[in-house]
């Protein structure tokens, strides 16, 4: 995996069946299906980041309500990655592709036509089961399908510009959809391209399976799930200030039911998860680098579309609008990021990446209040740079490490890392937010529910605001805009503090000049 080695073909592992890609084109084609797909699945997990407050006045759910139904989906995603990259891996990727597609078809039906939170927050669950089918299929298949080492990192430069414009585009596409049909058209949306997805998946892709050692480890399966959900949710509670025992409790019972995972793995001759493989340095940067860059993004990007369309009074469509920098600088990155690699080696493109990151929150935290939409394009572009350069090149020291026959796992790896990234950014950075919203709403003429409601949230505030009219609403606007810019500003500090710590421990931990090849 290391060095400068020559361009070659990864060759199967005995016993393992690869897929009969035919002509080049038809490789291209098979990319084509498994980025469409993952598109629409990377678009889910931002596309309520503008229905919400649409959604808040239809559904009418609460402030923790609020916070489940936008990260839920990218939780359960996260925690089942591990499990669905080892099932692709032995029973078959397309086939756990298909199926994972046509259930996220299903759950998009589920939430379109829920009329609580409740059933909103269940079809979002669903949306997160088949998402977890779907995401590590698409990077193992690439893995599978594109067997030299250039072609393949292009393709993992385009899959990495498709996931990132999908997480870039769906407040814009949300926004449209939102503003003319409802908050339920976001979900819709997803069904016509299901069946059309499906149809070509069926005919283009490639089966593939690896060799089976053993039978599916049903034990280590429950114990990642649980781990994973169990953590996610002990850090979501602790995050926003809750200490109760139950809540730390859930959060040590993840830690432990992780270690459990890890030292089953150790000892399992055909692992769900290879665990040895974070003793890899470049590995473990890119994995942590995933991670805790999508956590700040993730945040970020949440934050920014409650700032358009409540400090500015945006409609959804003009807020979705307004994000595009993100997406055009995120094409650019990972485009140019397979080139780079070639030619810098991954460590160069990570630190750039990461510290393109870097600049763009300490852009936005040395701004002064109010900001304004230019410093927050230049902000968003930043962002988008940064996520594509670093992220591409973490994607393909993730598939890079294993043998074709485990790449159900490197895609395990690097989809986990990015959507528990986004899940717990949103969790953490947003309670840190709200925590420094409420404590600067202070000295407002309010009593009772409306006082705890307008410093509950930036929505909260305008409800209030627009119920009580009148110069005393205009003041409790007015408090609430000057806020959500104060805390905006510290949730961008506390973002650049970790990106910038784990710039540091990618340069330590990846050699110069360090180049991906065709894995083991």
């Amino acid at each position: 995996m290391t060095g400068d080695h020559p361009r070659r073909a990864a060759a199967p592992a005995p016993g393992e069946r690869a897929p009969a890609t035919g002509k080049r084109a038809d490789r291209w084609a098979v990319l084509a299906v498994l980025c469409a797909s993952l598109l629409l699945v990377a678009m889910d997990a931002t596309i309520l980041n503008v229905a919400l407050p649409s959604l808040v006045d239809h559904l009418h759910p609460g402030p923790l309500a609020q916070l489940w139904i936008i990260d839920i989906y990218g939780l359960v995603l996260g925690g089942l990655l591990v499990t669905s990259g080892a099932v692709g891996d032995r029973f078959g990727r397309k086939r756990l592709f298909l199926t994972g597609f046509v259930l996220f078809g299903l759950a998009s039906v589920v939430a379109a036509t829920a009329d609580s939170s409740w059933q909103l927050i269940l079809g979002r669950v669903l949306l997160g089961f088949g998402g977890a089918m779907v995401m590590p299929s698409t990077l193992s298949l690439i893995r599978a399908v594109f067997t030299d080492d250039h072609e393949r990192a292009l393709a993992i430069g385009i899959w990495a510009a498709v996931a990132g414009a999908g997480a870039c585009l769906g407040p814009l596409i949300g926004g449209f959809l939102v503003e003319r049909y409802g908050w339920s058209a976001a979900f819709w949306v997803n069904v016509p391209i299901v069946v059309v997805t499906v149809a070509a998946g069926l005919r283009l892709l490639p089966e593939y399976r690896a060799p089976q050692h053993g039978p599916l480890d049903r034990l280590g399966a429950l114990l990642s799930v649980a781990g994973v959900v169990a953590l996610a949710w002990g850090v979501k509670h602790v995050a926003k200030g809750s200490l109760a025992p139950a809540d730390i409790g859930v959060l040590l019972l993840g830690v432990l039911l992780l270690a459990l995972f890890a030292r089953r793995q150790l000892a399992s001759h055909d692992p769900l998860l290879d665990v040895r493989l974070f003793r890899n340095g470049p590995f473990l940067a890119a994995a942590l680098a995933t991670l805790l860059a999508m956590l700040a993004i993730g945040a970020a990007l949440f934050l920014i579309s409650l700032w358009l369309q409540y400090v500015h009074g945006y409609s959804p469509s003009q807020a979705g609008l307004r994000t595009l920098p993100s997406a055009g600088a995120m094409l650019a990155g990972s485009l140019a990021s397979p080139w780079v690699m070639h030619r810098a080696g991954v460590r160069t493109v990570l630190a750039a990446g990461l510290g393109a990151l870097v600049a763009g929150f300490l852009l936005l935290a040395l701004t002064p209040v109010p900001n304004e939409y230019p410093v927050v394009a230049g902000v968003l572009a930043l962002l988008g740079l940064g996520d594509g350069l670093a992220m591409t090149a973490a994607a393909a020291v993730l598939v890079s490490a294993v043998p074709p026959h485990r790449a159900g796992q490197a895609g395990a790896v690097s989809e986990t890392a990015y959507e528990l990234g986004v899940g717990l950014g949103v969790a953490l950075l947003g309670s840190i937010h709200g925590a420094v919203f409420t404590g600067h709403m202070t000295g407002l003429p309010l009593r009772g529910a409306d006082l705890d409601e307008a410093r509950g949230s930036v929505g909260g505030a305008a409800d209030v605001a627009r119920r009580t009219g009148g110069e005393t609403g205009r003041r409790i606007l007015d408090a609430a805009h000057t806020a959500f810019d104060d805390a905006l500003t510290t949730t961008a500090y506390v973002s650049a503090g970790i990106v910038a710590a784990v710039t540091v421990l990618t340069v330590w931990l990846v050699p110069r000049g360090f180049k991906v090849t065709g894995g083991h």
